[in-house]
Formats: C-alpha cells, sequence, structure tokens
C-alpha cells in the first residue's frame, strides 16, 4: 500500500505480463454490500490478497445501512407491535401497544443494523480481507484511489483485479424538492421523526408497495401513485389482485396511470398535484420511483468504463466489464437487483476473475417482496405460459383450509402451482400470506430438479405446517389432469 503517486506505472504494467506484476492486491473490491462481501470472501477462500473499500458509515453497503435489512427489519416491528398477524383471532381492534411511535419502532431496527455490521466486519476480517476506510475511485484501470469524508486522497492501492460493487441509490427527479422532512425518499423514510397520519407514495413497485403497506398497518392512511396502471406488473395478477384487496381494507387508496406533476410542501405538509388535475394532501410523500446505481465517484473513465444514464454498467456472462480485469455485481449492474442475487454474483465474479471452476446459477430464482401480507414466486407466470402456448393447470391451496393457516391466523394466504399439463413438470410457483418468502424455496428445488407434480403427491409433509398447500394444490391440479384426461379416452 502507498501514498501518493501510484504504486506501479500504468505504462510500466502495460509492458510486462500480467502475472509478473506486482500489485497490492490480487482483488480490491468496491463496496462491501452483499455483492462485495461475497466477492471478497470468495477471493480470500482461494489463498488472494483482498481488500474491501467502503466509507466508515456503511460498512455492509445500502443493504444493511439503508435498505433490505432496515426495511425488512421494520416491517417485523410493525408486524409485532401492531398485532396484525392476530387480528383474525383477537379481532380488528388488537394490538400490541395502541401508541406506536418511530423509537419503538427504529429501535429494533438499529439493534440489528449493528449486530449485522458486526458480522460483516469479522466475516471480513477473519478471512483475512483488509478494510481500507473512505470512498474508492480509479486512478488508472488496475489503480484504486480511496479519499477520506473530506473528500481528500488518503491513499492508493494496485490491484490485479478490481470488483464495482457500489449498489445503488434512490432516484431522485429533478421536478421534486426533498426537503427530508415531509418530502423523502425511500431512504429518507427511515429517518421520520414520526408516524404520519397520511402518506403519499409515489411508486407501486417493490420498494413503494412494501412501505406502503408497512405505514397502512400502522394506521396511516396512504394514497399510491404510479403512472403505470398496475402495481407489482412483474407478479400473478391474481395475487396483485388479492394483495390490492387486502391493502384497501386498510385504507389504501390507489391512483394508478396518473403522473405526478409536481409536490408542494410546506409547515402544514404536502400536497401532490397530478397532471390529470387531482391534487391529494398528505403529512408526507415518499417518492420510489426506481434506483440510481453508485458510479458517479468511481472515476471510471480513468479505467476506460462508461456507466448509462442511470449509473448502471453493462457486463458480460461472468459479471465482466468491457475491461477484462474489471467486474460488476450487485445493484450496479441492473436487475435483478436483489441482495440474494448480488451474493452469488460476486462469488462468481471472484471464481471467474482467478478461473476457478463455477458453475452458473440456476435459472430458477425466486423473487421476494416484503408486504403485508408477503408475495413469493418463482417460475413464470399464467400470461407468460399462455403467450407461449404452453398448456398448464392451476392447482390452488388456500391457507384457510389448511390447520396451520387457522393456528396462525392466516384466513386470506393462497399458494398456486402451474403444472404442464403434458409432461406434469411445475412451471411456477406463486404464493401470497405468512412465510411466503420461505416456502418457495420449496417449488424452487422442485423446479430446479427438473421435478413434476407427482413428487408432491406422492411425498408426506409435516402436519400442520404451510407447507402442506404444497400438497394440497398439487392434488387439486392433478385432479383437474385426471378430469380432462377421462374425458378424452
Amino acid at each position: 500500500m502507498t501514498d501518493g503517486t501510484p504504486a506501479i506505472d500504468a505504462t510500466e504494467q502495460a509492458d510486462q505480463p500480467e502475472q509478473d506484476v506486482r500489485y497490492d492486491y490480487d482483488l480490491v473490491v468496491i463496496g462491501s454490500g452483499p455483492g462485495g462481501q461475497k466477492a471478497a470472501i470468495a477471493a480470500a477462500k482461494l489463498g488472494h490478497r483482498v481488500a474491501v473499500v467502503e466509507r466508515r458509515h456503511m460498512m455492509g453497503g445500502v443493504s444493511v445501512n439503508t435498505g433490505t435489512i432496515p426495511s425488512k427489519t421494520l416491517r417485523e416491528a410493525v408486524m409485532y407491535l401492531t398485532g396484525m398477524a392476530q387480528r383474525d383471532m383477537y379481532g380488528a381492534s388488537y394490538r400490541v401497544k395502541s401508541d406506536i411511535t418511530v423509537e419503538d419502532l427504529f429501535a429494533r431496527t438499529q439493534h440489528v443494523i449493528g449486530r449485522e455490521i458486526e458480522v460483516i466486519r469479522a466475516q471480513l476480517l477473519r478471512n483475512h480481507v483488509d478494510i481500507l476506510t473512505g470512498t474508492g475511485s480509479f486512478v488508472d484501470a488496475h489503480t484504486i484511489g480511496v479519499l477520506d469524508e473530506d473528500g481528500v486522497r488518503r491513499t492508493q492501492v494496485t490491484a490485479r483485479f478490481v470488483v464495482i460493487a457500489t449498489g445503488s441509490k434512490p432516484h431522485r427527479p429533478d421536478t421534486v424538492q426533498f426537503d427530508e422532512r415531509t418530502v423523502v425518499d425511500s431512504d429518507g423514510v427511515l429517518a421520520l421523526e414520526r408516524v404520519p397520519n397520511s402518506m403519499v407514495v409515489v411508486g407501486a413497485g417493490i420498494i413503494g408497495i412494501e412501505y406502503a403497506s408497512m405505514f397502512a398497518a400502522l394506521g396511516t392512511r396512504v394514497t399510491v401513485i404510479d403512472k403505470r396502471p398496475t402495481m407489482l406488473e412483474m407478479c400473478d395478477p391474481e395475487v396483485v389482485e388479492s394483495l390490492k384487496f387486502h391493502l384497501r381494507d386498510l385504507s389504501v387508496s390507489f391512483r394508478l396511470g396518473e403522473e405526478v406533476a409536481g409536490v408542494d410542501s410546506n409547515t402544514h405538509g404536502t400536497v401532490t398535484r397530478l397532471a390529470s388535475g387531482k391534487k391529494i394532501a398528505a403529512d408526507t410523500v415518499m417518492y420510489s420511483a426506481g434506483r440510481q446505481g453508485q458510479t458517479a465517484s468511481l472515476d471510471l473513465e480513468a479505467a476506460g468504463l462508461s456507466a448509462d444514464k442511470r449509473g448502471r454498467i453493462d457486463v458480460d456472462g461472468e459479471y465482466r466489464t468491457s475491461v477484462p480485469h474489471v467486474f460488476a455485481v450487485g445493484d450496479v449492474i441492473g436487475f435483478p437487483a436483489l441482495a440474494a442475487t448480488s451474493m452469488d454474483q460476486g462469488r462468481l465474479a471472484a471464481y471467474h476473475a482467478f478461473d476457478e471452476p463455477a458453475r452458473e446459477l440456476a435459472s430458477v430464482q425466486p423473487i421476494g417482496i416484503y408486504t403485508i401480507p408477503e408475495i413469493s414466486y418463482c417460475g413464470r407466470t399464467e400470461d407468460e405460459l399462455t403467450s407461449s402456448s404452453i398448456p398448464y393447470e392451476v392447482g390452488i391451496a388456500r391457507y384457510r383450509e389448511l390447520a396451520r393457516g387457522q393456528i396462525v391466523g392466516d384466513s386470506y394466504g393462497m399458494l398456486k402451482l402451474l403444472v404442464n399439463t403434458d409432461t406434469r413438470e411445475l412451471l411456477g410457483v406463486h404464493i401470497f400470506g405468512t412465510q411466503a418468502t420461505d416456502l418457495v424455496h420449496i417449488g424452487q428445488a422442485i423446479m430446479a430438479c427438473g421435478g413434476t407434480v407427482d413428487y408432491l403427491v406422492d411425498t408426506v409433509l409435516n402436519y400442520p405446517t404451510l407447507s402442506e398447500a404444497y400438497k394440497v394444490a398439487a392434488l387439486d391440479a392433478t385432479n383437474k389432469i385426471r378430469q380432462v384426461a377421462r374425458f378424452s379416452s
């Protein structure tokens, strides 16, 4: 590690075979989020010298500090303190705490964030990964400068390989004035001083609907606005309708197919103006209309790289950028931009960098949406199968028909299986309700192995469990297939 000039002159690097060049590190990872962590640890496990560059207050990246971990912990606090899961048993007025404050909600969040940061730091140090505190940027294609909080270059290091894992941040339209008090983005919502009586959520994607459902459960009157005609358009329409019905029951209003013209705010609150002429008053406005890759401070041009207008970097199937020794993983490369997929992208990027044998990720990957109630799915949707002219049958299990559903007080949950009527393969699993994000992995495993619906029919599952929904749905689907076969014969 050196200060001042680069440890190795860039022209000198170009004149020597790469294996003869002595770098400070074999791999430098910029960013310590899920993708960065796994890339660093994978390379360290292979015996290489590794460093991670991260800002002092952002160990664990966006995922731990402002994204996945705090939002899911907040959801858990909301579920517990409002008694939402028990209202079917004890009545709609049941609450663990009648007057829920932000201090109640965020005490648990801060505790979990603190523990996660400790775990991540310990994992990196246990694997002998150096942590370089500051903001990383390219000096040249093999040299990374580390800036302190004042923007002064504190040190710089050279690396044989670089992994960019800087994550993303909420996209902020130029037309909206964010005051961090009444008009906030999805990061700023975690710093609200009180639970608002009313809220406008701009954006009906995953983040927007997750927060809309949380605040609605707290008793906030929520209005969701999106210029698209549907919310969560990637999900099964029947599941989306079930969620929409549930949210409407919590007094959520929807203004879909509407565009925001502007937001006015003062000491009394906010007024959101729509292009159609409508005006919606609320205490708080939360913008969650997309995210932007955090590449502005990387000086990508110095490494011969560039990003698109949303700050995303193009990579190939090995997560390699247009500069062969530089890789990028996670949100900064775009879809699917999930913590779970980012972890494996980081691991695979490290393997590809050091020519380690690596299998590609299985094509069947789950999507988890932590609304109240949860949604999770993997595989194909009915619309996709219909447009592809693939014959299929639907098997449905409703939680209210399961003993475990009655025990946990979930009368609205459902599990849907899509089964190929010719091959009997599972083509899709769509779940709405308690533990959906855990249950989906059963269907995922069967689909990834090319399993059929008969596996579920012929397998004994614990009783009473929510997993039993798979058996019920499988029997439903096979009974329908049998009826058609009998008619045809």
